[in-house]
């Protein structure tokens, strides 16, 4: 059976996230980013070469963990937690578009993580329904 264009997408983006960004594999990020690649975070440099630059200066501790992930045709949407280096950790909604099996967009929006008890309702702001028993 082959893999839907869908899935495809989400396994690519998957592995780039851990890989590239949580353990700053560079062959990853060359394997799974477009040439072309159009990066819309206002603050990581331009293409390819900048997100390569931006993913090298972040703390050599920095990891990403996959939460709830979302695909639909090219675009995958993940919500993930960025932790290490100095101050709390990054929750953020990362949005992909890929196109023949690579990444070739970005949008992002973070913020800073709030422990559970500090949050009015009293939840934690982050989970991974992939890792929930059904």
């Amino acid at each position: 059976m082959t893999e839907s264009r869908t899935e495809r997408s989400k396994a690519v983006v998957l592995e780039f996230l851990t890989t590239a960004s949580g353990s700053k594999d560079f062959a990853s990020l060359d394997r799974y980013v477009h040439p072309d690649y159009v990066q819309h975070n206002p603050f990581i440099p331009p293409a390819k070469a900048g997100l390569r630059g931006f993913i090298a200066g972040l703390p050599d501790d920095t990891r990403y963990e996959p939460g709830a992930i979302i695909a639909e045709g090219d675009l995958v949407m993940v919500h993930g937690r960025y932790s290490g280096g100095p101050g709390k950790p990054l929750l953020g909604v990362d949005i992909f578009r890929s196109e023949d099996g690579l990444v070739v967009e970005h949008w992002d929006v973070l913020q800073n993580e709030v422990d559970a008890r500090d949050t009015v309702a009293g939840n934690p702001m982050f989970t991974n329904p992939q890792s929930s028993p059904a």
